[in-house]
């Protein structure tokens, strides 16, 4: 995990004997979960998106027992139970669904900062922490009720145990690991990714000291303790739902096959995508970022070779084993799936970049090496705040603004229409009086009817596809009478109107 005198270890010995240092380093993550805080309360009770409405809807508000009744790839199980108890204490406004997404996001910072501790000392960790902190993503899904956050906590944790259960050998580690499995896994499916990365980690671990003759049974015998109980208290918790879950995961594929927007299941789309979302634009610039990723993660792997020579193969282990269930399955490969990765990917670039400007220190002098790295660290600060500032203008998908806009200027006699499957939740969740459009020839027949009428587009990218008539009339026949921007990924809401 580390060399027993490096700083790391150093740092973290100071940490666990009181000491000034480790104190002030307590104080420093302090000050940023403080200020990550604040940064995730502001616009905290903004409207909520579909996928929230949703899980509202058709969860929440079920009784206690009725929220484990079938299974769903949109329900996050352990997530949604604590969101169902905030409700209860606090009532039903945004603030209140969102706050277990808060929670576990800060509580995800504070685990990578302990993680980085461990690793490579309270410097980079400080860094990796300030930057998730003021990350976008990290910010967008704190704030977004669903388990992603969760997840990220969870896989963090389970990391920092993995590792410290390698080095210490303990049994209470691994038990704590077993739980952490099985915590990830009832938040969501997917989080069973992580740890089969981690579990492949192990066998080649066990396969490299066999083979050097250096294998222990401790090495064999706990890590398979952890597993063990992860994988039967995980079953034991879906065993309610396990008829539903494998019905829900035989028909992903069919489903995927149909959906016009075939470009989610490419994940060269799904890598630019996370980039061009916290950037705000596409172009040349999202490639050029993309490589500049790369091209640091790389040299923090290099940077941890020694120190930690197995964060970076299970960092982008992970990424390439999630990518290649979700291909072979024939699932969507969207970008949350790698939410989890933010994290351990902060970590790599905070040590690329730190031994980057050691190399280059070594060209200039000890005078300027000294300050690369806190002008660099600065450097990324300001441009991960200028990025976060985007979170608060506009809301993820203003669904809300759109039914008042549309029931304030309605004409008496409009017919309004929401396109595609958002209508279940104007109709549904907001009680609205519409109509829904799925296809051109439901298009059509509505606009044959004389008079005003309006139609209500979200998912605008998927919509338009899905109905080529209507993207076509849009600039001829109809007009556009409100626009709707967002900060979800294809969340901007079209209002368009015939007279």
């Amino acid at each position: 995990m580390k060399a027993a005198n490096s700083p790391a270890s150093q740092s973290a010995a100071s940490q666990s004997t009181g000491t000034p240092e480790g104190r002030n380093d307590l104080y420093w993550l302090g000050a940023i979960l403080l200020l990550a805080l604040v940064l995730r309360v502001v616009s905290l009770n903004g409207p909520l998106w579909f996928d929230e409405i949703v899980t509202v809807d058709t969860h929440l508000r079920m009784g206690w027992g009725e929220m484990l009744q079938s299974y769903s790839m949109n329900h996050h199980y352990l997530h949604n139970l604590a969101a169902k108890a905030a409700m209860v204490v606090f009532g039903d406004a945004p603030w209140a669904i969102r706050l277990p997404a808060l929670v576990f996001g800060l509580a995800g910072i504070a685990a990578m900062w302990f993680l980085a501790r461990d690793l490579a000392g309270a410097m980079p960790a400080h860094a990796t922490a300030l930057l998730l902190a003021l990350s976008y993503h990290h910010i967008w899904f704190s704030q977004n009720a669903r388990g992603y956050t969760g997840l990220a906590f969870f896989s963090t944790l389970g990391l920092l145990l993995f590792l410290r259960g390698l080095q210490a050998n303990r049994r209470g580690i691994w038990l704590g690991f077993g739980a952490v499995i099985a915590a990830t896994i009832f938040t969501h499916l997917t989080g069973a990714f992580f740890f089969v990365t981690l579990g492949l980690v192990w066998l080649a671990i066990v396969g490299t000291r066999a083979v050097k003759g250096t294998l222990d049974r401790s090495t064999i015998l706990l890590p398979l303790l952890g597993f063990t109980v992860g994988g039967i208290v995980t079953v034991l918790l879906y065993l309610p739902i396990l008829p539903s879950l494998l019905s829900t995961i035989s028909g992903v594929a069919e489903t995927s096959a149909g959906d016009v927007m075939q470009e989610y299941q490419n994940p060269l789309w799904t890598a630019y995508e996370a980039i061009r979302s916290g950037v705000g634009q596409a172009g040349p610039l999202v490639t050029l970022i993309g490589l500049l990723v790369l091209g640091l993660s790389g040299m923090g792997a290099l940077a941890l070779r020694k120190a930690a020579p197995l964060f970076a193969p299970v960092t982008f282990g992970n990424i390439l084993l999630t990518v290649a269930i979700l291909l072979g399955v024939g699932m969507r490969i969207w970008p949350r799936f790698f939410f989890t990765d933010i994290a351990f990917l902060m970590f790599l670039i905070v040590m690329g970049v730190r031994l980057t400007c050691d190399l280059v220190a070594r060209l200039t002098g000890p005078r300027l090496g000294t300050l690369l790295f806190p002008i660099a660290l600065a450097g990324m600060v300001l441009v991960s705040a200028a990025m976060a500032s985007r979170n608060y203008m506009a809301p993820k998908q203003d669904l809300a603004g759109a039914y008042a806009f549309v029931e304030a200027t309605r004409k008496p006699g409009e017919r309004v229409f929401a396109v595609a499957y958002a209508g279940e939740v104007f109709t549904g969740h907001f009680h609205a009086n519409w109509g829904t459009i799925f296809t051109d020839d439901d298009y059509l027949a509505a606009m044959a009817i004389p008079g005003p009428v309006t139609f209500v587009v979200t998912f605008p990218d998927r919509s338009f596809r899905s109905l080529p008539r209507l993207d076509a009339d849009r600039d001829m026949i109809l007009s556009e009478t409100h626009y709707f921007p967002g900060t979800l990924g294809d969340g901007g809401i079209f209002i368009l109107h015939r007279d």
